[in-house]
């Protein structure tokens, strides 16, 4: 586990103290992290999969989802699990900067203080030097990574003995929201995916990454874009911000079957299309819907370090990736998130 072992810090104080109201007698200050590698057929090489769970003792000091960019979350490297069952949340990570499993540490590790076991693939090809548009864009490859992570997770040694295998969930953050929905049952309709990029309507950014990449989406292999993605072992689905919200079925979307929390950031009129969430929830028999308006669609990305801001704007990144809504901190937004999630996930899952 390269990444981890070579950054090596002091344990600073995680933002979550307010959420020790959920669970006390499973809840804890140790939260250990380990990462698996995991065949994927389809993908045709390992998945890099990072699991944080509840420890009983520390492990080895790691700090997780460190950038230029972005502040770090510290975690116990091998810290020994936790004694008892947990609930499993499979977590979906989106693309871009924060387009790897350890930059959600910071919702991940609350969770793992809150009696859950989390484990989180790296989509290939969504962030850093494998970057690719074409990789990013077959969305029909991120919730088969979340199923084969699944399976991996049932026959792991370390971890089959520790969990509830009927209380398992998927938290899914911008185009992992996506993934979340595809995975209780949600078809993506190729014609949708296809004509995404032809024009800035939907998502500028993201587009013209596509088309300055030299992909056209219309010449893709689609056959398998559209097809069923559930898993049936997956209970309850909770998406923010999912992207891209408008490349679904809606006939798919009106059978899905099982409980889904979707949350938008920022205020109602002033969220993209492509990330709004609230006609999805007319559309899921069970859904429940809600908004942060103060937050921002980079409200979800990890707290930016001293100077982050101006560094993005030379190194020309585009997005404001360190505003957020206005008015409160990220921190503040954060905590906010983060006692959301556990207490959707608790009511669903325990």
């Amino acid at each position: 586990m390269k990444e981890l072992t070579t950054i090596v810090v002091a344990l600073c104080t995680i933002v979550s103290s307010t959420l020790m109201t959920y669970h006390p007698a499973v809840a804890g200050d140790y939260v250990g992290v380990r990462e698996i590698a995991v065949p994927s057929r389809e993908r045709g090489r390992d998945l890099a999969v990072t699991v944080w769970y509840p420890a009983n003792a520390e492990g080895d000091p790691v700090t997780l989802g460190e950038s230029i960019f972005f502040v770090g979350t510290p975690a116990w490297l091998d810290g020994p699990i936790s004694d008892g069952r947990f609930p499993l949340i499979l977590l979906s990570h989106g693309a871009g900067l924060a387009g790897n499993a350890q930059a959600l540490s910071w919702i991940a590790v609350p969770l793992a203080q809150q009696g859950f076991i989390v484990a989180a693939p790296t989509h290939p090809g969504n962030s850093g030097a494998s970057r690719s548009a074409a990789e990013t864009m077959k969305l029909w490859l991120r919730p088969a990574d979340i199923t084969e992570t699944l399976n991996a997770m049932e026959d792991a040694p370390l971890f089959k003995e520790h969990l509830e295998f009927d209380k398992t969930g998927i938290l899914g953050l911008s185009m992992g929201g996506g993934t979340a929905l595809a995975i209780a049952g949600a078809r993506i309709d190729p014609e949708r995916l296809a004509s995404y990029c032809d024009t800035d309507a939907l998502n500028p950014s993201l587009c013209d990454w596509v088309r300055q990449s030299g992909v056209d989406l219309h010449a893709m292999d689609l056959r398998s874009a559209g097809r069923d993605n559930h898993d049936a072992r997956i209970g309850f689905a909770m998406a923010i911000d999912p992207a891209p919200a408008d490349v679904f079925e809606i006939d798919s979307l009106s059978r899905i079957s099982i409980p889904v929390a979707l949350v938008n950031l920022g205020q109602p009129g002033k969220i993209p299309p492509t990330l709004r969430a609230d006609e999805i929830a007319n559309v899921i028999p069970n859904a429940k819907y809600s908004t942060i308006e103060d937050a921002s669609h980079y409200s979800m990305f990890a707290e930016c370090r001293p100077g982050a801001a101006e560094i993005a704007e030379s190194e020309k990144i585009g997005d404001p990736i360190c505003s957020d809504g206005g008015g409160r901190s990220r921190r503040e937004i954060h905590v906010q998130l983060i006692d959301m999630v556990v207490a959707a996930f608790s009511r669903a899952l325990k």
